[in-house]
């Protein structure tokens, strides 16, 4: 049945007109649990709260679906307008995208000139810009928009996937740049031909992909819910001796507030990812789909007054 549920999820949050009509009626049916708001302003606010308690923060304005070159060109606008706004509030935030919100999917140059004067900004003013890592078919593309950026900027990170196959070797590919990775399970619906369909290899890759950019000296941010790797990770930088300024915990607004604080307070890094935007929809369907209990909050919203 779980499989089922994230299947159904997966699968609704690819539906265009699902998405427009999402936009069109607000944040509503669970969405303000895992989004900051609609605005940059409500997500500014939520920086200050959760800088306040101790926390890092990576925003996302979200875009599921850019169509021309004129929505890619204003989706980079916004990002250059959220860097300065880090800026000039003094916010302990990075910025987390998507090459598709940039136009990849419509032409690789245009996203790569957008993700350029993107990262200029973020250089001006000291903030770091992490690439989001989509679904397999955008793997490669990304990774190699990611190491061409990176031999220009330091500023810019990426993201890989544990249950995808290919992921362990392209993290060795990558030691060459000595790349800020996020490392994720992964939240698409992908085939048994390139990812891992059992969730014990998807955790056992995890844990390997984890040992293996740490122990290479790479900065590494685990982005995990998952208490079992969350005690891994612990034994495995105290066993190998590695500073806690070289790694980071990540976790998403809204989900397992109570143990990320508990991670603050042991004296770990936590960076927590918070989306914003009219966009929710697509995103909200991942995080349902990632863990199908979330379902019991949309339904809380639908009948919330």
């Amino acid at each position: 049945m779980e499989q089922l549920l994230r299947n159904f999820f997966l699968f609704m949050g690819k539906n265009r007109r699902l998405t427009t009509l999402a936009k069109k009626y607000g944040m509503r049916f669970g969405a303000s649990r895992f989004v900051a708001g609609a605005s940059l302003r409500e997500a500014i606010q939520t920086i200050r709260d959760l800088n306040a308690q101790g926390f890092a923060v990576t925003i996302d304005h979200l875009g599921e679906f850019v169509d021309n070159e004129q929505e890619a060109i204003e989706m980079a606008d916004h990002c250059i307008h959220a860097i300065e706004a880090i800026a000039e509030e003094h916010l302990d935030a990075q910025l987390s995208l998507k090459l598709t919100s940039m136009g990849l999917d419509i032409d690789k140059d245009l996203a790569l000139a957008n993700m350029r004067r993107i990262l200029d900004a973020g250089q001006k003013h000291d903030v770091f810009v992490t690439i989001d890592m989509e679904d397999e078919p955008h793997c490669e593309i990304t990774l190699d928009i990611f190491k061409a950026l990176k031999a220009d900027y330091d500023n810019v990170g990426t993201v890989v996937q544990a249950y995808l196959y290919r992921t362990v070797d392209d993290l060795q590919a990558l030691n060459a740049y000595h790349p800020n990775l996020r490392i994720v399970k992964g939240a698409y619906k992908e085939p048994p031909e390139v990812a891992f369909p059992d969730k014990k290899d998807v955790d056992d890759n995890y844990k390997n992909l984890v040992t293996i950019h740490l122990l290479q000296g790479n900065y590494t941010a685990v982005a995990t819910h998952d208490e079992a790797i969350i005690q891994f990770v612990k034994s495995l930088v105290k066993k190998h001796n590695v500073s806690k300024d070289r790694f980071e915990f990540q976790m998403l607004y809204g989900i397992r507030p109570e143990r990320q604080k508990q991670i603050v307070n042991e004296g770990y890094k936590m960076r927590i990812y918070v989306p914003y935007g009219e966009d929710w929809y697509g995103y909200n369907m991942r995080r349902l789909a990632e863990r199908p209990a979330n379902v019991g909050f949309v339904l809380k919203g639908l009948f919330k007054r």
